[in-house]
């Protein structure tokens, strides 16, 4: 397998968490979203995605985009740790806790929608900040409610799942982006707990081949 990937993507982030709690090895191809205009637009790398976005998950047979379908992919080839749980209306939990972040909050604050805001729309930085922090502070406060009805030690109780590994980029770029994180102890407790695992310290953007 070949995952292509950034080191500061949160989707890409996602999935080398899910590769090291399952313990799966996979050779990291970098592909640099700012250098020469973008690698992601390049004739080459559209022939894996051609929505030009990482993750791209390289098999013999196919090649897999979508950060939550790889994870989920990982998860069927590799099911140890389970990443989803076995009962139906809990593993629904959790997957409407991913998918606050991966479809309701991280879309607005990706590179691709940052450089519109900043290129044809003309904002300036600040403007561009105000932006991040005000659908950063809409997303987290909804989900320190949810959290606060179903975290422990992480996002879904006391075993790691999907959410933490959506929820971790997540609050990392919150705190990139200067995020005043004092009204939501509950995410920032929860990640830091995962920063202290090996397996989310290793598929951290710091720890990755590429990273500046």
């Amino acid at each position: 397998m070949k995952l292509y990937s950034y080191w500061r993507s949160s989707a890409a982030f996602r999935v080398r968490i899910a590769l090291a709690l399952k313990g799966v090895s996979c050779e990291q191809v970098p592909v640099h979203l700012l250098n020469n205009g973008g690698e992601q637009h390049s004739a080459a790398f559209q022939l894996q995605n051609p929505a030009e976005l990482v993750p791209a998950l390289e098999l013999e047979q196919d090649t897999l985009n979508q950060s939550l379908a790889i994870i989920q992919y990982l998860d069927d080839l590799y099911p140890e740790p389970a990443l989803l749980p076995a009962d139906p209306l809990q593993k629904a939990k959790v997957m409407a806790l991913a998918l606050d972040i991966a479809c309701d909050i991280h879309p607005l604050n990706n590179l691709r929608v940052l450089q519109y805001l900043t290129g044809p729309l003309a904002l300036d930085e600040k403007q561009k900040l105000a932006w991040i922090h005000h659908w950063l502070h809409t997303g987290f406060a909804a989900l320190e409610k949810r959290l606060q009805h179903s975290a422990a030690l992480y996002a879904a109780g006391n075993a790691v799942s999907l959410a933490d590994l959506c929820l971790v980029p997540q609050v990392y770029n919150a705190l990139r982006f200067n995020l005043d994180m004092t009204p939501y102890p509950v995410l920032l407790r929860i990640y830091q707990h995962c920063m202290q695992q090996p397996a989310f310290f290793q598929a951290a953007p710091e720890q990755q081949p590429d990273a500046q």
